[in-house]
């Protein structure tokens, strides 16, 4: 029997290697000789660069750079054999780095993911693949690019502070310094979302509130980023603002279409790609993955729909995993996903789950494999 177990990270609980290897051995408890494949997956989120390594090997590095709120935090990237970098944005500015009553959405800044690329292109890096998502920051990438040498000056030729919201008052973007080895790399972002920079789709409307935007503060960021798109456009001669992912990572994915010339991928495309996820599943039985929550979001390019896509095209049925079930996740069934389940047993606050996950995990896969077993006899 192969089964091949594909999940995400169960986020502020469990990295994916440790989802798989929970399931895999609630899944061992009941059939000893199981041949399990574990491809931990990531949708361009927290969890691409070990998702990456665990598929294709390489070496973790690990650094302190600027964190969302200006100070230092601990990140981490991965650096392939073949010269590719392997960058989540979220591991520098993610939302994770900025406890909830410290969160600054205004002032929230990217700058830490440029100082990882920028470490990257000191290594060497011929290739950067940059994970989109859990981002801290609403500062359309300016952050980063300020980190790689653009310098963003007002109306009197002074800098500006960090933040979106500072954009408001953008007169200039000086690109003279822009590192010049970036035009030598080829640069892939791995994004879970195809939103515009600005509008009623765009990276403050969308996801700012999940930031601690208020309404007030999304119509504020949204019109600087506008204003920041246009400048952009008439300095470069053409508009990245309406690109599909545009506003993914609170309008990073635009700074790195802009000015990195960056290729977008669904993440979870990329990183099955990256692991053989298709080859894998091609003449398994079964197919295991799932992430924190399911529900209708996870239509838009989570790692659970991407997998169940590859499984049905090889006509493996698929179970789903969750820590919790949300509105809409039968929708999934139509994706390709044959049954879903939550992991809770019952009531529980969110820490409990959290803590508890990979026992949870383990009993919920060695339930449905007692269920699959009894079905084969």
């Amino acid at each position: 029997m192969k089964i091949v177990i594909a999940p995400d990270s169960f986020k502020e609980s469990l990295a994916a290697p440790q989802v798989a290897e929970a399931i895999a051995r609630g899944w061992r408890a009941v059939f000893p000789d199981a041949d399990c494949l574990l491809r931990p997956m990531a949708d361009g989120g927290e969890g691409t660069v070990d998702a990456v390594l665990a598929a294709v090997g390489g070496e973790r590095r690990t650094c302190r750079v600027t964190g969302p709120l200006g100070t230092p935090v601990p990140a981490h990237w991965g650096w392939l054999a073949d010269g590719t970098a392997v960058i989540e944005m979220a591991a520098a500015s993610g939302l994770h780095h900025v406890p909830p009553g410290q969160r600054d959405i205004l002032c929230a800044c990217s700058a830490g993911t440029g100082e990882l690329i920028r470490q990257a292109l000191d290594a060497g890096a011929r290739r950067l693949i940059l994970g989109l998502g859990g981002s801290a920051t609403n500062d359309g990438g300016a952050g980063m690019l300020r980190a790689l040498g653009v310098r963003f000056l007002d109306g009197q030729g002074q800098a500006l502070e960090p933040g979106g919201a500072a954009l408001a008052r953008l007169a200039r973007l000086d690109l003279s310094g822009l590192d010049p080895r970036l035009r030598q790399v080829e640069v892939r972002v791995a994004a879970d979302v195809d939103n515009p920079l600005c509008g009623p789709r765009g990276a403050s409307a969308v996801f700012g509130p999940q930031k601690g935007a208020s309404p007030e503060q999304v119509e504020q960021l949204d019109q600087a980023l506008a204003h920041y798109a246009r400048l952009m456009a008439e300095t470069l001669g053409e508009d990245h603002a309406e690109v599909p992912g545009a506003g993914a990572a609170g309008g990073l994915g635009f700074a790195a279409r802009a000015l990195l010339g960056a290729r977008f991928r669904p993440g979870v495309e990329l990183v099955a790609e990256l692991s053989g996820l298709a080859e894998a599943v091609r003449d398994a039985e079964l197919v295991i993955t799932g992430e924190g929550r399911l529900d209708a979001q996870t239509l838009h390019g989570k790692t659970p729909y991407g997998v169940a896509r590859i499984a049905q095209a090889a006509n493996v049925p698929v179970i789903a995993l969750a820590g919790s079930l949300g509105d809409g996740y039968w929708r999934l069934y139509e994706a390709g996903v044959s049954a879903a389940f939550s992991l809770t047993p019952g009531p529980m606050t969110l820490e409990q789950a959290c803590s508890d996950a990979a026992a949870q995990l383990q009993a919920r896969s060695q339930d449905i494999a007692r269920l699959w077993k009894a079905a084969r006899k």
